[in-house]
């Protein structure tokens, strides 16, 4: 038994005359009896008694009738409900994002996105890299921003660049300086995102690099929020360029070539976006070309 035997059965049941609901829902007179008589076997019951003027429901095809009106009309609203989601002039675009660029690169990217295409409609969800690997992998962002190319079948378009630099206290040894070493950070206190966080993979590899591991004094999930630690005292840290001097901090170039972070949009290539998302990638990827 199939949906459309159960649509077709419906219709019967309205027009009560075999060769009229055929010519009606756009089938063969014999193809309607087959699919009525496989109702039928399933249920295990008559849903109508044949007549010479037609057919009529018995009473448990009055019930069957009134199922089978139910789930035609729920299957008809489920594809009305999909096509408002997956339409790419109307649906809904998931797009995951980082903390740390919440109010710099999001949203000018999604300004621009409404501009041209004011109906669809981005769901946005905050979080930290791992946690937005973890939702495209189950399909609940259909994109993300990020600071690191997921590994794997992920594409991936760069938007932004940011220089990383460090940021002290405004009275700190180091406040004059022009440009630091990290390596200069042996026995500073840091602070920092916590561990598991694709940022502090980036923090804890420049300062591997340089032969210094700092004790962590505090973490926290928020860039701002760090910059602030940093201004009240508790310790130094790395961030982005545009945090620097937020609370009153003071911003240092670190003298190396990998203080830097990219920004970019990456998704899923096992497997196909959906229509929205499709047109939100392809609008973003060639306003970045």
């Amino acid at each position: 038994m199939q949906l459309r035997d159960l649509a077709w059965l419906v219709a019967l049941a309205d027009h009560q005359h075999v060769t009229g609901t055929a010519a009606v829902v756009g089938t063969s007179q014999p193809t309607l009896s087959r699919a009525l008589a496989r109702v039928e076997a399933e249920l295990g019951t008559r849903v109508f008694e044949r007549t010479p003027d037609g057919v009529h429901l018995t009473p448990t095809g009055a019930m069957v009738t009134v199922a089978a009106r139910d789930l035609t009309a729920r299957y008809e609203q489920l594809l009305a409900d999909l096509r408002g989601v997956l339409d790419p002039e109307t649906g809904v675009v998931r797009l995951a994002f980082l903390d740390s660029i919440a109010t710099s690169l999001v949203p000018g990217v999604l300004r621009a996105f409404h501009e041209h295409a004011p109906r669809v409609r981005v769901l946005l969800s905050q979080e930290p890299a791992h946690e937005i690997l973890a939702d495209l992998a189950t399909g609940a962002a259909d994109l993300a921003i990020t600071s690191v190319r997921p590994p794997g079948e992920f594409g991936w378009c760069p938007l932004q660049e940011e220089r990383l630099v460090l940021v002290v206290p405004p009275k700190h040894r180091l406040r004059d300086r022009r440009r630091v070493g990290l390596g200069e950070l042996a026995g500073e206190e840091l602070v920092t995102t916590p561990v598991g966080f694709g940022y502090r993979a980036l923090v804890d590899a420049l300062l591997q690099d340089a032969g210094v591991s700092p004790a962590v004094s505090f973490e926290s999930q928020d860039l701002a929020t760090i910059e602030g630690l940093v201004a009240a005292g508790l310790g130094v840290a790395i961030v982005p360029e545009p945090f620097a001097g937020l609370s009153g901090t003071v911003g240092i170039r670190i003298a190396a070539d990998a203080a830097r972070r990219t920004i970019g949009l990456t998704w899923r290539t096992d497997r196909p976006l959906s229509a929205p998302g499709e047109r939100f990638r392809d609008f973003v990827t060639a306003v970045h070309r």
